[in-house]
């Protein structure tokens, strides 16, 4: 009879250390965000709660864009951040009853583009749109959300420039420094690989290379 049980309570109990990672299935936020001023003009950034996730633009045509540097044109990746800040996006959301109310705040402020938070698990659904949120957490993750984007365009750019215009590299890094510092651009290890790559390359100026490794500090710190 103890022989017949055990299995039993053996199955519940590895069912019971699966349920966290079942629970994680299917689990997503996603931002979708839009600004005619900007490039990419429109793009979607989903995340997973282990910190897995995806950028996707739409198409880009590269030019030329504000600090005269050649736009990247391809962006569309899979992307990591760190679980620290995807637990942080994921607990932002539980608290706002996963975005099932309304977050504009239709108050007349600067355009800022517009922002489409999605909410999707096994708890349920929803979504909200704004330009300014009503709500202070609400406003800044999507602020934060954008500026991992940030990150992730900046990446594509650099690749481009390290294959196009090796001399333009050095104000686009002194740009990504100054970002990071003020959280125009977060999340920098998403972008390790190509900053890996400029700290290594010999034939890109000293001062590329030390920047990159700044960052790279960073993104281990």
């Amino acid at each position: 009879m103890r022989s017949a049980t055990r299995p039993g309570w053996i199955g519940a109990a590895l069912l019971a250390l699966a349920l966290p990672a079942l629970g994680n299935a299917g689990t997503m936020v996603e931002l979708d965000f839009s600004n005619p001023g900007l490039a990419p003009a429109h793009w979607v950034l989903t995340l997973s709660p282990d910190g897995s996730g995806h950028f996707r633009p739409s198409v880009v045509t590269p030019r030329l864009i504000h600090r005269k540097e050649f736009e990247a044109a391809n962006v569309d990746r899979d992307i990591k951040v760190s679980a620290q800040y995807a637990g942080h996006v994921f607990e932002v959301i539980h608290l706002h009853s996963n975005l099932r109310s309304e977050c504009e705040s239709h108050m007349k402020v600067a355009f800022q583009g517009w922002k489409k938070l999605t909410y999707s698990g096994p708890d349920g659904a929803g979504s909200c749109t704004f330009n300014y949120s009503k709500d202070k957490q609400i406003q800044e993750l999507g602020e934060s959300l954008v500026a991992v984007a940030g990150a992730i365009v900046e990446g594509a750019r650099l690749e481009t420039l390290l294959q196009h215009d090796r001399l333009g590299l050095d104000k686009e890094m002194e740009y990504l420094v100054e970002a990071t510092g003020d959280g125009r651009v977060q999340q920098i290890g998403t972008i390790q690989g190509i900053l890996q790559r400029l700290a290594d390359d010999p034939e890109v100026m000293d001062r590329v290379r030390k920047r990159a490794r700044q960052l790279l500090a960073r993104a281990d710190g």
